[in-house]
């Protein structure tokens, strides 16, 4: 059997092929990036999935394409901690940029960005993957993503900045406090998933205008840091993998027609075209 995990910040999706690559299962983790879990928690994480439990010792090969992954220690940590768990499986892990390269390749070049709890983006030409620009995660980077946009929420609710229909909004559906907050941010894992996670709120409001110009600025900043670096930008389309440019879609386009640049197709979960890529390329 073999495993492909996409491999998010707040969640990972993982389909299972039978010895003649067919679906046996479907199931989902929590998101294991790197840079925000301790290594020794991931092992005990995928321990609370039963599905994986009973099927542990017939998996020959793991695909793992994750975030955080660009980098080779944080590659080899994820190998070393699933093969704990997988321990009769080879373990590769790759950079979620080249899942996403792979989930969205339609025949033609394109720029390939992934809109997630992060944010990234390369170019893919079918066969060569270019990463022209470093990704800096949530702290200093990650525009336009989930955590990015969560920031903005916090911060400006925090600051009163929101109008007041929206403070009193956000009030009566967190109850947050100041402590709370960085409690969450500062001192427990997964910081970038906590904050990604107001996108909930701002979703579910996305029409209105304060929303659509916060988000539309969060956009602009994500083309402008990520996107039009790379000459090929005005040339090819840019096609975008994650459930922000999903949810955002609208948003995301007006903010591209303003630049020149074109939008090709927005997939929110790229797992069932990265399966079909390799069981028509690798496997």
């Amino acid at each position: 059997m073999v495993a492909i995990v996409d491999g998010g910040s707040t969640k990972c999706d993982w389909v299972i092929l039978d010895d003649f690559n067919k679906v046996f299962l479907k199931t989902e983790t929590i998101g294991f990036n790197p840079n925000n879990i301790a290594a020794e928690l991931i092992v005990p994480e995928i321990e609370k999935n039963i599905s994986l439990g009973s099927v542990r010792n017939s998996i020959t090969k793991v695909f793992f394409y994750g975030s955080g992954c660009g980098i080779p220690e944080n590659c080899a940590t994820i190998e070393r901690e699933l093969h704990k768990f997988f321990t009769q499986a080879e373990v590769i892990a790759k950079e979620d940029l080249m899942a996403a390269a792979y989930a969205a390749y339609n025949g033609k070049p394109a720029i390939v960005c992934i809109l997630g709890t992060g944010s990234n983006s390369c170019y893919f030409d079918g066969e060569n993957l270019k990463i022209k620009l470093p990704s800096l995660g949530f702290l200093m980077g990650d525009e336009g993503s989930g955590s990015a946009i969560g920031k903005q929420l916090v911060r400006r609710f925090f600051m009163q900045k929101l109008p007041e229909d929206l403070q009193l909004q956000f009030q009566q559906t967190y109850q947050l406090t100041i402590e709370e907050a960085l409690k969450n941010m500062y001192h427990k894992a997964r910081p970038n998933a906590y904050l990604a996670d107001f996108n909930k709120f701002v979703v579910e409001r996305k029409d209105h205008p304060y929303f659509q110009n916060m988000v539309y600025e969060e956009m602009k900043n994500f083309f402008d840091y990520q996107v039009l670096p790379y000459e090929e930008s005005k040339e090819v389309e840019i096609n975008f993998i994650g459930s922000i440019a999903y949810y955002y879609e609208n948003i995301l386009r007006s903010a591209a027609a303003e630049l020149n640049l074109n939008i090709g197709h927005v997939v929110q979960k790229p797992i069932e075209s990265l399966v079909n890529y390799h069981i028509k390329y690798i496997l």
